[in-house]
């Protein structure tokens, strides 16, 4: 069976038919690559620039001088160590809870099917439709004064990992991939006495990190880039996060100093994408075939 293309076959062999196909695949290629290049590379520059230089208009595009000086003292003044930490602990717990929790939510949903699953699961994507900004005013209130247990998390890591612990489209992502495991596989199990609990730990988990790994990622991204959130909830200096740091320090420091910390705090982000790209691509596709 033919497949239809926008240019057929026939026009693509012709010499003027593949120079047109390569000059827009070329123009539309470096276009998309400067639109997402070129901030990261303009903040990048930026930093190393002197502060008469950051200043001038028009700007350089090259730096007169690689002042390399701004990133060491940005590092240290902003005390961007202390703030590094703090968000790695928020994001690496908000990963362990959403491992477990979401797994487990999926888990049922796909397998053990329980009573209006189905129902549960639509209300679950429903909230996907709900704007986060606002669920902001109803979560902080309930982080000041939590519900029975009358506790106030603000300050704390629960306020961070609370919220992030149920996340609908994890659950869905989930829950399509364990959808397309083959039920032989899990049917094997249960015929050689393997409970729900120890089918899902032994046969479902190791052939689900593609998946997992994903929703790791996910899960640590989400955390790290949240800015309203933890400025909301963490209003002391000493445990903010590495966005919401940098945004109380801002007015203290010169401005390239201020660029250099906000390029050290998108590198570790940028390398988590460009290590596990393809990890995300193949977790994102898996499930959408069964067999």
């Amino acid at each position: 069976m033919s497949t239809r293309t926008l240019i057929s076959p026939a026009a693509l062999g012709r010499t003027r038919g593949k120079v047109v196909y390569w000059g827009v695949f070329a123009l539309v290629t470096v276009v998309f690559t400067l639109v997402f290049v070129g901030p990261l590379y303009w903040m990048a520059v930026n930093g190393l620039k002197s502060t008469e230089e950051f200043t001038r208009i028009p700007p350089t595009l090259v730096p007169h001088g690689a002042h390399t000086d701004n990133y060491r003292h940005a590092w240290k003044v902003m005390d961007l160590a202390r703030l590094l930490r703090n968000t790695l602990w928020y994001a690496f717990g908000a990963l362990a809870f959403q491992l477990v929790l979401d797994v487990a939510a999926a888990y049922s949903l796909s397998r053990l099917r329980p009573l209006f699953g189905k129902v549960i699961l639509g209300m679950m994507l429903a909230t996907l439709m709900i704007p986060a900004a606002v669920l902001v005013v109803p979560q902080y209130l309930t982080v000041l004064d939590v519900p029975v247990f009358r506790r106030n998390l603000l300050n704390t890591p629960w306020a961070i990992w609370l919220p992030s612990v149920t996340n609908a489209f994890n659950i869905f992502l989930l829950k399509r991939f364990f959808d397309s495991i083959p039920r032989e596989l899990l049917d094997a199990a249960a015929i050689d006495g393997a409970s729900p609990l120890r089918t899902l730990r032994s046969v479902v988990l190791p052939i689900s990190r593609p998946i997992l790994g994903v929703v790791s990622i996910f899960a640590v991204v989400g955390v790290w880039k949240d800015f309203l959130w933890p400025m909301l909830t963490l209003p002391d200096p000493s445990r903010q996060t590495l966005n919401v740091g940098i945004y109380s320090l801002a007015q203290g420091v010169p401005e390239n100093w201020l660029t250099a910390a906000l390029a050290m705090a998108s590198l570790p982000t940028l390398a988590i994408f460009l290590i596990f790209q393809r990890n995300i691509m193949s977790g994102l596709t898996a499930g959408g075939l069964k067999g």
